[in-house]
């Protein structure tokens, strides 16, 4: 009998050794930085088991099936707890596409052009906070292209959330109960720049004397016409140790207000499963959580490409499972050969409904795809997974300059104690408001006081 040199358990046992020595280091038959930097394919870097869904199940699931509860047993190690248990009790399904190899379908261009550029430049300083090699903040791309530490991963997290230089996103938001009502449906934008770290937009890396700041970041809402202009506004310091500033606009007021600067765990509106804590799983200062350890290592199923719908000229995604057929988005999920789970604890905040955050990062380019937080009980409370995906599909594109826009899609946020979910989509339109990246416009129409009182007067 010949048994091959990479069998299935071969990458398992890999992991497991590499964590026996406390070693970090992505990729199996060689490390993954170096297949990037040599071709940007990650092909080369992993065995069959881990770059097909037909070779890890052993014919069990193919490229294009549905994983149901007929056939998720065969995956089960592949999910986070909560979707497994959605899928078997809920009636969620996943579609299944093939992996994705090439690096750069896997983010912005310019971001992973950045990151390959400036490997080896990125170091914590003093205080904990990422700066460039002359000590200055960072320059550009992902710090950390080859983690060797839970740190470094919600580090490059927390400085680049989207990954552009700036973004808008035109959001549509259903929260439906656990007997499958839309007790809420809500429309309206999200908006980030960052003034460092800049890669696309002029002035670049730093935006002239706003070297201090991290980024600007709002949120607001045009439908229901009850909470229309309610808006927040967050402006971060690069000092990762400081709470953002934190204001609202509430048209009943008609004024702005400024909240709390640690009020990170409140729901955004009514019926939410949101807070500003959640935003990309890293929505605090890197610094106010801590204990950042990794805790396990190894191949996941996640929503990384064939997430837009190019097919609905508003993008809008369809939906499946729960007792009214509406619970949750159609997903197309991949293997992705290497996930690295990270958990964190919230250490500067003594009220905080949570004890820890669980995350999934891709080891093939750092994005957060899958987040479970558990309450002070030990107990798990909510989840998280998302869909990105390059916006190019059957012949269609929506481009970001030279180059196809990638970014999130949709994402499904579970209260698991409450058996609510939240479903938020990224469309192409809201009233005037498109999405797109790096239009130096985002700022004076989104990301000031001003803005925020244009907005609710609109």
């Amino acid at each position: 009998m010949h048994i091959g040199r990479y069998d299935r358990g071969y990458s398992r046992r890999k992991f497991l050794a590499d964590a026996a020595r406390g070693v970090l280091s992505t990729g199996v038959l060689m490390p993954l930085s170096k297949a990037i930097a040599d071709t940007g394919d990650i092909a080369t870097a992993y065995p069959a088991e881990l770059l097909s869904i037909e070779a890890y199940t052993k014919g069990r699931i193919k490229t294009g099936d549905f994983i149901t509860d007929r056939n998720v047993e065969a995956v089960k190690d592949l999910l986070e707890p909560i979707r497994y248990r959605q899928i078997v009790e809920q009636g969620r399904k996943l579609k299944v596409a093939a992996t994705t190899t090439d690096v750069m379908k896997t983010s912005p261009w310019e971001y992973i052009e950045a990151t390959l550029a400036n490997a080896g430049k990125a170091r914590f300083d003093a205080k904990g906070n990422v700066v460039n090699a002359d000590g200055k903040p960072w320059i550009g791309g992902d710090p950390f292209p080859d983690p060797k530490s839970g740190v470094e991963l919600f580090a490059a997290q927390t400085l680049s959330w989207g990954r552009h230089d700036a973004s808008f996103y035109a959001i549509n938001v259903n929260e439906v109960d656990q007997d499958g009502a839309v007790r809420f449906a809500y429309s309206g934008g999200w908006a980030e720049l960052s003034p460092v770290a800049r890669v696309v937009m002029e002035p670049k890396p730093y935006w002239p004397g706003r070297e201090n700041l991290l980024r600007y970041q709002s949120v607001f809402f045009t439908k229901p016409f009850t909470f229309k202009g309610t808006s927040f506004l967050s402006i971060w310091d690069y000092d990762h140790s400081t709470f953002p500033s934190l204001y609202t606009y509430v048209p009943e007021f008609r004024r702005i207000r400024q909240l709390p600067s640690d009020q990170r765990f409140e729901p955004l509106l009514p019926g939410s499963s949101l807070y500003l804590s959640d935003a990309w799983a890293a929505g605090d200062p890197l610094l106010t959580w801590g204990n950042y350890q990794i805790v396990g290592r190894g191949p996941f199923l996640a929503g990384m490409s064939n997430g837009w719908n190019a097919g609905h000229p508003n993008w809008e995604h369809k939906t499946h499972g729960g007792p009214k057929g509406n619970t949750f988005w159609d997903t197309t999920v991949e293997l992705v050969p290497e996930a690295i789970i990270v958990e964190a604890e919230p250490v500067k905040f003594p009220r905080a409904p949570i004890s820890k955050k669980r995350v999934w990062f891709d080891a093939r380019n750092q994005v957060v795809v899958g987040m479970v937080t558990y309450d002070r009980q030990g107990k798990p409370f909510r989840s998280f997974d998302g869909v990105y995906s390059l916006y190019e599909s059957n012949g269609k594109r929506h481009m970001d300059g030279k180059h196809p826009y990638w970014s999130w899609t949709h994402v499904t946020a579970s209260n698991i104690q409450s058996g609510s979910v939240t479903r938020l989509e990224q469309v192409k339109a809201l009233e005037d408001h498109r999405s797109g990246a790096n239009d130096p416009g985002i700022y004076d129409r989104y990301l000031t006081q001003a803005a925020l009182l244009r907005l609710g007067s609109a």
